[in-house]
């Protein structure tokens, strides 16, 4: 039995250990609208295009305009529980994937641990829906531990080819298509689509980044579906005209940046999935790119039926995203700093 004095110190490493997991990620409480009731677990992890800057803003409109819970997870330094987006190995607080309804996720090269990883995977095979952004088709860099190697983004396994990337989303990492850091993209919705729940509100132009258009291998895998096309901008600018001259080839044909398709998991069940090879935070400082994802989040949950005409997904807060580039993030930064004010 244990003695008195020492009770109050289990207590004490208890609620420590909870205060530490709670100051690793932040929750907001969704408010009245239609996704109130819904789990929206949005999981950042990229070293390059800020998705600790884009995913705490996306789950804010979700919460505050829509209704969503939405916990936002980060890639945590252990040593004093800042934000570090180059940290490969350590995303606390993914067991809230758990109870989650839908997963948004930004990841880029993970090689989490498997008490970390399972979550994840438990979440990718339970046949739930995922909406994933820009590099998440290449998430995982499985190394230190081979349990889930398969879900790595150069996986050679049997029928698992392509890992994560490929298999459930679509698609892998393939290469530039567009000029990286100076041929921004432009979205043109891919034709017959453009009536789908994903883009309404939206026309050609509307969804822009100034992150370049992806390469990817045509036709895309299965029931891959196509909705946004993207076209090479001649600069970076939202008003400059498609590439020219010898860049003119690289819009012919277009790549896919945005396209929805299915993943039975290994439950049996069968999710819906939305990839998009854009997302950077610097891309959701337009209002039609934001519109896009938030739609998609409805889409992929089965909630078509509630994306009114023009979606609200105006800004929550002050949002000045920090230019994409590797190594030149805020450093010093913990979430509860990306909470409601």
């Amino acid at each position: 039995m244990l003695s008195r004095p020492f009770v109050p110190l289990v207590c004490f490493v208890v609620l420590s250990l909870g205060a530490r997991l709670a100051s690793a990620q932040v929750v907001y409480n969704g408010t009245d609208g239609p996704g109130k009731g819904k789990h929206v677990v949005l999981v950042a992890g990229d070293d390059e295009y800020r998705s600790e800057e884009a995913l705490p803003q996306l789950g804010k409109i979700l919460a505050v305009r829509h209704g969503f819970k939405c916990t936002v997870l980060f890639p945590i330094d252990p040593a004093d529980g800042t934000i570090k987006p180059d940290y490969q190995q350590n995303i606390p607080g993914l067991d809230a994937l758990t109870t989650a309804d839908l997963l948004v996720m930004g990841l880029r090269f993970r090689d989490l641990p498997d008490e970390q990883m399972k979550h994840l995977v438990d979440y990718i095979e339970s046949g739930r829906p995922i909406v994933a952004l820009r590099t998440s088709t290449h998430a995982f860099d499985i190394r230190t531990s081979m349990t889930y190697s398969k879900y790595t983004w150069t996986s050679k396994e049997p029928g698992y080819e392509g890992g994560f990337g490929k298999q459930v989303l679509g698609e892998t990492w393939v290469a530039h298509h567009g000029a990286h850091g100076s041929e921004a993209t432009r979205g043109i919705l891919a034709k017959g689509q453009e009536q789908h729940p994903i883009l309404r509100g939206i026309k050609d132009g509307d969804i822009f980044g100034l992150t370049d258009v992806y390469a990817v291998n045509l036709p895309l895998p299965g029931d891959s579906q196509p909705l946004v096309l993207g076209q090479v901008v001649a600069g970076m600018k939202f008003d400059d005209p498609p590439a020219s001259g010898e860049r003119a080839a690289k819009n012919e044909p277009m790549m896919p940046v945005a396209w929805m398709k299915s993943y039975k998991g290994s439950s049996g069940k069968t999710a819906r999935i939305f990839t998009t090879t854009m997302g950077a935070s610097q891309d959701l400082s337009y209002e039609g790119t934001r519109r896009m994802l938030v739609n998609a989040c409805y889409w992929a949950l089965g909630m078509e039926d509630k994306i009114v005409a023009k979606t609200s997904v105006e800004l929550v807060g002050k949002y000045e995203p920090t230019k994409f580039s590797f190594g030149d993030y805020q450093k010093g930064i913990k979430p509860s700093e990306h909470e409601l004010k």
